[in-house]
């Protein structure tokens, strides 16, 4: 655990997910694209599902924090909800998983999610959204708090285009390896978020969603046409 922590700390995690049945979700692009993010610094990967996480493991050697997303019924919960996506991503090389640290009902209880990571030998992130996600996380074992899921919940939804830097802040005087995640979309963001406390910053959409990149661009030039 020391040592994947200590390869991510003070580094950049690419989270190489491109957009759900897109042109570009296919497992052997998802493995070129986290060799590219690897080629140009990346300290570390996030990667989605089994099969993609299957592909990129043989390419690279920086630690990968893996999560299997679903649409479940009856629960807004997506990130890494069964024990079964667990023991799928650790049998596939993941050296994190994360998964949603929110208090929640889903499928399998947050702390039996949390349970099977920790038994399966991989270290365990919790996505959060709040102060007491957090604290309740690290209290049962997780390594790696993360701010993941602040503004994507009920209770912490707002009108914010940027990262909560405000929760970051909180979350760096926990005594705990902080990874700073979510609409960290430019490198001043990922400034802001080391300077504010966090070991570690994720950045995901800038990197590898082309259709969202994309669009950021036309959106601007159709601007400047009005």
């Amino acid at each position: 655990m020391i040592d994947v922590l200590g390869k991510l700390c003070g580094g950049l995690v690419a989270s190489c997910q491109p957009v759900d049945q897109g042109p570009m979700d296919r497992p052997e692009i998802v493995a070129a694209m986290a060799q590219a993010a690897v080629a140009g610094g990346a300290a570390g990967l996030r990667i989605e599902g089994v099969e993609n996480l299957r592909a990129v493991r043989p390419f690279v050697s920086v630690p990968i924090i893996g999560i299997v997303k679903s649409n479940c019924e009856n629960t807004p919960v997506r990130i890494t909800v069964r024990v079964a996506d667990v023991n799928g991503l650790i049998q596939a090389g993941a050296d994190v998983v994360a998964y949603d640290a929110t208090d929640r009902p889903r499928q399998d209880d947050r702390s039996d999610v949390l349970k099977t990571i920790l038994a399966g030998g991989a270290v365990a992130m919790a996505d959060c959204s709040t102060l007491e996600d957090a604290q309740t996380a690290l209290m049962h074992g997780a390594s790696i708090i993360g701010t993941t899921l602040s503004g994507y919940t009920e209770n912490t939804a707002n009108d914010a285009n940027g990262p909560d830097l405000d929760l970051l802040r909180v979350f760096s005087k926990l005594g705990a390896f902080v990874m700073a995640e979510g609409r960290y979309n430019t490198p001043d963001l990922v400034l802001q978020a080391i300077n504010a406390g966090a070991d570690c910053v994720t950045v995901g959409s800038a990197l590898t969603r082309l259709e969202h990149i994309t669009s950021w661009f036309v959106d601007a030039t159709r601007g400047e046409r009005q």
